[in-house]
């Protein structure tokens, strides 16, 4: 059974989720040859304060590139 673990920033809508979801679904499927019903797909929100890229918080990133 394929585990698929997927950490995003959170704020994304419930239908692109449930795209990411049907696509990675569809290329375990195709890719490992096995059924649908076993594949496992868990996507883990995190919010941007959370996350960091070289050392700063996403947020704070986010933030400085709007007062640029």
């Amino acid at each position: 059974m394929p585990i698929i673990d997927v950490s995003l920033l959170a704020g994304r809508t419930a239908a692109r989720k449930h795209a990411l979801i049907r696509a990675l679904t569809d290329a375990a499927e195709e890719t490992l040859e096995v059924p649908r019903e076993s594949i496992r797909v868990i996507l883990r929100e995190v919010l941007p304060e959370h996350w960091s890229v070289g050392g700063e918080p996403k947020k704070l990133a986010r933030l400085k590139r709007k007062t640029e």
